[in-house]
């Protein structure tokens, strides 16, 4: 992406520590973030807050179909994890993937093409929110299934032992689906086989419409993979620096061959479950207090302005592009033809032969 022009004295700044749980041995150190590390951080993730604000639009005005769950409050978890991740690692999550596909590079174009059902999406117009994929970026979706996407990127940690190419699988799940017995099968497996796999948990508080403390007996998720032998850390979700510094710490752990990693990241929806959801089981000044106090851009943005790397109208420039880029987003999707109805056939079998 291009660099935005900044103003002001330029000096390096410490990135702040997570609340650790248990340490893993080795970690690969990382420098201290500069000028542009912070710029990119804060573009990925408003890129992420556009994006969402313009996919709820479209929602709004009957241009998407179907399920569609948005990522707004959330953008510090995958994109201080992406920040050090390596170009062969793989990405699987759940339903609310917009924000991770954006993330790992895939196309804004494309990723809205897909939500509004058209030929110019990932999945040719036929997946939509929840089902888009690119090998190409080693993003594996986007899964419906509560949970269902954990045994998977288990799996895909497997195949990266297999080949012995270095990578590890970042695979995503809710706070809403922990107490999946498929994500305790898959403890059991990586910790056995020492799997390069770091088990994010996005935990927003809200599984659906169910608050954390009524749904699971314990609520600190990072000490989920105690008995499994799976080290794991609770971070503060809404601080991209300091989930940065510990997707580094779990990346490490897994890159040294000691096996998976959990990350329960506290972070927060602003947004219902999905648009359907008009979220009547917590209060507004419940969600006005979070998005004043803790809002991840903002903190970032606050941190910019201290160390002198940016000014206002510098951010506002930012802003400014990255609306044009979503609006040229928009327009694209819905520019891009419908689906042709022999696509009802393709992309369901694979010709083993072939």
């Amino acid at each position: 992406m291009a660099k935005t022009p900044t103003s002001g004295k330029k000096k390096t700044r410490k990135a702040s520590k997570a609340k650790s749980g248990n340490k893993p041995g080795k970690t690969q150190p990382l420098q201290d973030l500069n000028e542009p590390d912070l710029l990119e951080l804060y573009r990925s993730m408003l890129s992420i807050r556009r994006f969402e604000e313009k996919a709820g639009q479209l929602y709004g005005m009957g241009l998407i179909g179907g399920f569609c769950h948005l990522y707004i409050g959330q953008e510090a978890v995958v994109v201080g994890i992406q920040s050090i991740a390596n170009k062969q690692d793989s990405v699987i999550t759940s339903y609310r993937d917009h924000g991770h596909m954006l993330a790992t590079g895939m196309d804004a174009k494309g990723v809205m093409a897909e939500l509004t059902g058209r030929r110019g999406g990932y999945s040719k117009g036929k997946g939509g929110s929840m089902h888009m994929f690119s090998r190409d970026v080693n993003f594996y979706g986007g899964h419906g299934i509560v949970g269902a996407q954990v045994p998977l990127g288990t799996g895909l940690a497997f195949a990266h032992k297999y080949k012995q190419d270095g990578g590890i699988t970042f695979a995503y799940c809710g706070d809403g689906a922990i107490n999946q017995g498929q994500i305790y099968e898959s403890y059991n497996m990586a910790s056995l086989w020492k799997l390069p796999v770091v088990y994010v948990i996005e935990n927003n508080k809200y599984g659906m419409g169910t608050s954390i403390d009524r749904a699971s007996a314990v609520t600190d998720l990072y000490q989920r993979g105690i008995g499994f032998a799976i080290p794991g850390e609770q971070v503060d979700g809404m601080d991209v620096i300091a989930v940065r510094e510990a997707a580094n710490r779990a990346a490490s752990h897994c890159r040294n061959g000691d096996g998976p990693y959990i990350l329960e990241m506290k972070t927060y929806r602003y947004r219902g479950h999905s648009m359907s959801d008009p979220a009547k089981y917590r209060s507004k000044e419940e969600v006005s207090k979070v998005r004043k106090e803790s809002d991840p851009i903002d903190l970032l943005r606050d941190r910019i302005f201290e160390g002198g790397f940016a000014d206002e109208a510098d951010l506002k420039a930012m802003d400014k592009d990255i609306k044009r880029l979503v609006t040229a987003a928009a327009e694209f999707a819905q520019q891009s033809p419908q689906p042709d109805s022999s696509e009802l056939y393709t992309d369901v079998l694979l010709d083993a032969n072939a």
